[in-house]
This record gives C-alpha cells, structure tokens and sequence, in this order.
C-alpha cells in the first residue's frame, strides 16, 4: 500500500546498515566520475558545436559559438574536470574574436588579412580534412595494414631440396646394439649348429627391400635367428651398403634409421 513502503537503507559500509548521511563525510573531488562526451581538443570541440548548428565551417557564427564553448567550458571547470591549457586558450581566442566583430571596423571589407576569423577558419577546415582521412583510414581493412599474415612459401622458380644428413658408423652401431639387446631377450639354447650364409642375407634383404621405399632398420633382423643370425645379417647389410645397392638414410640426429634399395 502507499505510504507503507519500506525505505531502503542509504549505504552499507563494512556490512553495517547507515541510513543517515553522516555529517562528518568528506568525499575528495577526485573521488567523483563525472562522464561527459570527450573531443580530442579545442577544434574538435569547435567542430563539433558548428555541426551541431547544422552550418558549414565557413559559415562560422563567432558570438553564438562562442557562448556554447564558453559554456561547454564553465560545466567542466564546475564539475571539477582539469582542462588542457589548448582549451582555455581557444576560449580566449574566441572571446577576443568576438569582442573584434563588436567594434566598428574602418577598414576595407574586402580584404581578408583584417578577417578575425580567418585564421581560426583555415585551422578548422585542415583539421576538419585530417579528421575526415583518419576516419576513412580507420575504416580500412586491418590486415596488410597493421598486422600482416605470416608467410613461408618458398621464392617463385625454386624448388626446395631435402637433403637426409648422413648417417655415421657411430649411429648405425649403437642402433645395431639396440638389437643385439633385443636378441639377448629371445636367446634359447640351441642344439644344432645352423649354418647361416652372408650373401643368402643379402639376397633375402633385397627381396624385401624390393616394392617398399623405406623400411626402418630394426625390421631387416630377425630376433628369433639369436645373435648369429643377427650378426649375419648386419654384416650382408654393410656389405650391401658397400657394393652401393642399398642406401641408408636418417631424418636427422638420433632419429630412426632407415634402409631403401639403390
């Protein structure tokens, strides 16, 4: 019902209810956000109030646009805003504009180097043209202009060339200890002496060399021959990589290596 209606309470400071404006409050000016329409300086705020009379800049009313700016400029000052010294001294600029028109002038109407305006009518409209390019400006596309797309591909005509780096003895050891390691795990006793020919290995490794363009390296030795097997065929392989009729290449350091026929 009206006249009932509970009042809510007027601030709540560490979680205590205060519905009275304490008489001892002291709020520093700086405290207080006061939003007002921001211009970039004394012509865009110039610019602005002749656009808002719907005139053109040459068009220029000094006595009523003088009164907007000076009164644009008494709220700020009363709200405690802190103006930059180019809009007081706009202000001033345009008091003594005005004031000249006021009095009577003995000179030559046609000629313009007595004009109080013309100076501030030729700042107007460059600053009218560089706002206009900067918007235009703005209005562009970002990429290629402010950031740019990262690109890799390679120049127009050449053709790039991978080169595998070559293999040492060193790497091609230490893999082929990896799988002596592997037939160490699978050894069994064996009762009968199997003879195991290197150039028979060779031929097998060809055979599966051929239709396949890498095999990796691990995968030419059987765990299940034991060590003797094994080491015949790394010996038919350097003896294949010798007479040229395999090639063993590696991606690049400590990677796996691979074989291919010639």
């Amino acid at each position: 019902m009206l006249g009932t209606q509970q009042s809510l309470p007027l601030v709540l400071v560490r979680g205590q209810v205060l519905d009275t404006m304490p008489t001892d409050l002291f709020i520093p000016p700086e405290a207080l956000e006061v939003f007002l329409e921001t211009f970039e300086g004394p012509l865009d705020l110039l610019l602005y109030l002749i656009r808002k009379q719907k005139l053109e800049v040459v068009d220029l009313a000094i006595a009523q646009i003088t009164s907007q700016y000076l009164a644009y400029i008494e709220v700020l000052t009363e709200a405690r805003i802190e103006l930059a010294a180019d809009y007081l001294v706009m202000a001033a600029t345009l008091a003594e504009i005005k004031s000249r028109l006021l009095l009577p002038q003995m000179v030559n109407s046609d000629d313009e180097e007595y004009d109080p305006r013309l100076m501030l009518l030729r700042q107007l409209k460059a600053y009218e043209v560089i706002k206009q390019a900067a918007v235009d400006i703005d209005a562009l596309p970002r990429l290629e202009r402010d950031v740019f797309q990262a690109c890799a591909a390679p120049a127009p005509g050449i053709t790039p060339m991978l080169v595998p780096p070559d293999v040492s003895l060193l790497d091609i050891a230490s893999a082929f200890a990896q799988v002596l390691k592997r037939v160490d795990a699978f050894e069994e006793h064996h009762v009968k002496r199997e003879l195991l020919s290197t150039r028979e290995r060779m031929s097998q490794i060809l055979a599966l060399l051929q239709g396949q363009s890498f095999v990796p390296f691990e995968q030419l030795f059987d765990v299940s021959e034991g060590r003797a097997g094994v080491v015949v065929s790394f010996l038919a392989l350097m003896e294949l990589a010798k007479e040229w009729l395999v090639e063993i290449v590696q991606t690049e350091p400590l990677a796996t290596i691979y074989v291919k026929a010639s």
